[in-house]
């Protein structure tokens, strides 16, 4: 087959492509490809990592891609039309006099001024490691990722290698955790390896964090990736068993690596004699409630067990006494998938990524007040500013930086001010935050800080599994305080009992949730410390101010005040859902502030700028709740 003859068109049909049509755009292509009658394929692909573009159509034509973002049905069948090019004359008459066919764009460019097909995807600059194949292979092919090298290494592994040589080249290559803790993978594959058998391994797929979806998508697009990963874990530790622990809010990850198992046993790539060795590997997947706290490794093996997801105090440690009271090693999806390109590509490769103290690359979810959302992987040591500016291509609608939430509910917040510190374990410690699993969320100057920690708060203390006071109990108060500011009701004090609590409920929990849950709370005060004094209402004899938000976000510290640009053309009355303004024709119009409810309904409907936001002794820039088109 000469080339040009076989053309290729990938669909992303990830979680989030199909939240956004996909399905139907898929079918729309699969249509157009039978009619054209070409050599042609329309594959499904997981994710590839722009899920702001979604759906996204790529094609391959004689090496030469076109990536269409945004793509709807209709727009599906003329890009095929475009790239299909038929061989039967009468279909290539039909198509030509279709209208639909014509307004299309050129490959790479930008759309000419009267095309409505689609937007052709700007490229992304990342460094793929884990992200290799996503998008690039269909999840629940087996012959795709072999195609790609797939299983090779595990092959190599089982005949050419021995567990301490793979152990040896994983600690040169400077893996560590990539779950939150950042502990050396080696490290514990080798204090695995010294245990007596039976011994598990486990990959996490509990991935619990609001704003992250790194380990769903790559479950999603390349689960035999993962499986490969574990089994080469299974097989560096001597152990012949091992479970995937998904959480069940994942359906789509949770059926591919189901199937991705299925196909490798019947591969012989895992089961008895792997491969026709004396090695045998027995997988199999769980699923996990949705319990945040079952992400921490003794929770995790507790809920595996049938037992109620709780904590237990260490040492003893997993790798010491973990499932069934055996040796168990725990890795999280992305530290798995990072093993077969470390023995493929050699551990000099890897290691020559990122920092001195961080090796390789970080997948992250990049999600908040920033254009270009979604998963992106960059080497270790590239800068908040650039993930933000290059990767996230800026704020939305010209915003100004104020922060970047990192790692979670168990994160914390880095300011703008900070934006150049690198992304690696130590840099990220300094600021108070931590890497955590990959969740990034831009923040802008609409967001409230106390607001935003309120918010993380109040998620960590609703997953507190209730074992210890001081998570129980502790995170409620703390919870307490910051509800009362942000309805300006903040005391005198509030602050120093902040940091009391945050600092003992860190001290005193007995797993990473609970001593990580102040984090938010405590960066924040650390970097915005006098955004929580303005919620607080000072002492009688020092009042000036009364308690605002200077954010504009707080309901309850906020009124709405109607100036003297008012014509009266009454729209703020008729948008208004509960009769707070009365509508009064070529009249300046007035808030009953007892009735207003703070929805920003009349900020939004006046188009002359009569309606003004009001904080403290403050008029605000910005609406509370972000105006239509923001």
């Amino acid at each position: 087959m000469s080339a040009g003859d076989y053309i290729e068109l990938r669909v992303g049909l990830g979680s989030c492509g199909i939240a956004n049509g996909a399905r139907p755009v898929f079918e729309a292509l699969a249509s157009a490809a039978a009619e054209a009658g070409r050599r042609s394929a329309v594959k499904a692909v997981g994710c590839a990592g722009g899920c702001h573009r979604e759906p996204v159509v790529e094609v391959i034509d004689d090496g030469r891609r076109a990536v269409y973002a945004h793509v709807t049905p209709e727009e599906a069948r003329a890009i095929a039309r475009r790239h299909l090019r038929p061989r039967r004359w009468l279909t290539r008459v039909r198509w030509g006099l279709d209208q639909t066919a014509t307004a299309l764009l050129s490959d790479g460019r930008d759309p000419t001024p009267d095309s409505q097909v689609a937007k052709v995807a700007p490229p992304l600059r990342q460094t793929r490691v884990v992200l290799e194949n996503c998008g690039e292979i269909d999840p629940l092919s087996l012959d795709d990722y072999r195609a790609r090298d797939g299983y090779r290494v595990l092959e190599w592994c089982l005949r050419e290698s021995t567990p301490d040589e793979v152990i040896a080249a994983i600690e040169a290559s400077g893996l560590r955790g990539r779950g939150g803790a950042g502990f050396p993978t080696a490290r514990k594959w080798k204090l695995a390896h010294s245990r007596e058998a039976p011994k598990y391994v486990i990959c996490n797929g509990d991935e619990g964090d609001p704003g992250a979806f790194m380990d769903r998508l790559v479950l999603e697009a390349d689960p035999h990736r993962v499986v490969e990963g574990l089994a080469i874990a299974a097989w560096a530790t001597c152990a012949e068993e091992g479970f995937f622990y998904v959480r069940a809010e994942y359906p789509q990850a949770v059926r591919h690596v189901r199937e991705a198992i299925r196909q490798a046993e019947a591969a012989g790539l895992l089961g008895e004699s792997v491969l026709g060795t004396s090695f045998s590997l027995r997988l199999e997947v769980r699923e996990g409630a949705g319990a945040f706290v079952c992400g921490e490794e003794t929770a995790l093996i507790a809920s595996l067990e049938g037992k109620r997801g709780m904590p237990r105090l260490r040492p003893p440690y997993p790798v010491e006494q973990g499932f069934r009271g055996r040796p168990t090693v725990i890795n999280n999806v992305e530290t798995l998938a990072c093993v077969p390109w470390i023995l493929r590509h050699g551990a000099d490769a890897f290691a020559a990524l990122g920092t001195a103290t961080s090796k390789g690359t970080k997948v992250f979810a990049l999600a908040g007040k920033v254009r270009r959302g979604g998963l992106i992987e960059v080497p270790m040591g590239v800068t908040i500013r650039e993930v933000v500016e290059t990767q996230g291509g800026g704020l939305e609608n010209g915003r100004r930086l104020k922060a970047v939430q990192l790692g979670g509910p168990s994160g914390g917040c880095v300011p703008a001010r900070l934006a150049d510190t690198p992304i690696d374990y130590e840099a990220l410690a300094e600021t108070g935050a931590i890497m955590g699993s990959g969740g990034l969320v831009v923040l802008d100057d609409r967001d409230c800080m106390v607001d935003i920690a309120r918010f993380f708060l109040r998620f960590t203390a609703e997953e507190s599994c209730g074992k210890c006071t001081f998570c129980r109990i502790g995170t409620r108060r703390m919870l307490e305080i910051l509800d009362r500011m942000c309805e300006g009701e903040g005391r005198d004090g509030d602050l120093d009992a902040l940091t009391e609590l945050a600092d003992r409920v860190s001290r005193t929990s007995l797993c990473g949730l609970g001593q990580t849950a102040p984090n938010p709370v405590q960066s924040a005060l650390r970097h915005f410390r006098d955004e929580f004094e303005t919620h607080v209402v000072p002492p009688a004899p020092l009042r000036g101010d009364e308690a605002h938000c200077p954010a504009g976000r707080c309901s309850a510290l906020i009124s709405y005040r109607i100036n003297d640009a008012c014509i009266g053309c009454t729209l703020c009355a008729q948008a208004c859902p509960v009769g707070a303004i009365d509508a009064r024709p070529y009249e300046r119009h007035v808030v009953d502030d007892t009735l207003c409810t703070r929805c920003d309904m009349c900020f939004q409907a006046c188009k002359d700028g009569a309606v003004e936001v009001v904080s403290g002794r403050m008029t605000c820039a910005t609406s509370p709740v972000p105006r239509q088109g923001d």
